[in-house]
């Protein structure tokens, strides 16, 4: 049965091997939701004032217009091959590729993207699309990095925060959907400030604030693990960074998930700490979760 319906996975594609990548991952993402693909080029030489079509005499298939469609269209059959049941679209939209993108998640369930593309320095480890793009999507964005695997689980990263509980339910969502367990991670040194200007005690008792970390996981995955009864859930609790603590538990994951911010961010960070960490160094797909799901059908 072909998957035609809802609001569709979109990926960003550039030509390069890395998007292809991202492509052959979206095509397995649209799958799993029984979702439409919708594969964009955002094509930026309209609003550099150069010539689009070929040069005289050059062969008919040459320019730089038909080189995007081509891109396009190269990117479209790979997705064909990764899920032959995903009703596959393309498009090449004129702009500048974070801008075409944050438009694109207005209508999307998800937006994926490859870690860097053909604008991204060698040394580089995350282009900066991907940033942009994980930092004000009105989508969940997933960055695909390291080698597709189909034996791990999906690991979530909590803190109590609000995005925390959409990233919880997003992972919830994602490990019903693939048939894998989920590892709920959250980790702690400290108290951590609820937001700036918060006083912090002096002296504290670590216990009781070891418990007071334990109900906070207890009660992320609570009402979740009652939803979908069918996942496996195992709590960690780890006194250390949060970001190696994730980075860490990716190198046996399917995909970790995370809020864009987490408690204690500053309001005007468009992404945490924790979650660009992640975005650089971690060993499997990451999925960032900015805002809670408003688009219909998604």
């Amino acid at each position: 049965m072909t998957s035609n319906t809802g609001a569709p996975v979109v990926v960003g594609v550039d030509g390069s091997e890395v998007a292809l990548h991202a492509v052959r991952a979206a095509a397995r993402e649209a799958a799993y939701r029984r979702r439409p693909l919708r594969v964009v080029h955002a094509f930026i030489w309209p609003l550099m004032g150069v010539p689009l079509g070929p040069a005289p005499g050059a062969p008919a298939g040459a320019g730089l217009r038909n080189q995007a469609e081509q891109c396009v269209a190269e990117a479209v059959a790979e997705a064909g091959k990764a899920a032959p049941d995903v009703a596959v679209t393309g498009a090449v939209v004129d702009g500048a590729p974070t801008a075409v993108l944050l438009a694109e998640a207005r209508a999307a369930a998800l937006v994926v993207l490859g870690n860097r593309g053909l604008g991204g320095f060698a040394g580089l480890l995350l282009g900066s699309v991907a940033v942009q793009v994980s930092a004000g999507a009105d989508s969940p964005v997933l960055v695909v990095r390291g080698e597709p695997r189909a034996d791990g689980p999906v690991v979530v990263g909590v803190d109590g925060s609000e995005l925390s509980a959409e990233a919880v339910g997003f992972a919830f969502e994602e490990a019903a959907r693939r048939g894998t367990a989920l590892i709920a991670v959250h980790a702690w040194l400290y108290p951590t400030p609820a937001g700036p200007g918060d006083i912090l005690p002096l002296v504290y008792d670590l216990d009781a604030f070891r418990e007071e970390e334990e109900r906070t996981l207890a009660e992320s995955v609570a009402g979740w693990s009652e939803r979908y009864p069918e996942v496996p859930v195992r709590q960690s609790l780890v006194r250390g960074s949060p970001a190696r603590a994730l980075v860490e538990e990716s190198r046996a994951a399917q995909l970790v998930v995370v809020g864009a911010r987490g408690r204690g961010a500053l309001s005007g960070l468009l992404l945490g700490s924790v979650s660009h960490a992640l975005l650089h160094h971690a060993h499997s797909p990451v999925a960032i979760v900015r805002k809670p799901r408003t688009v219909e059908g998604s």
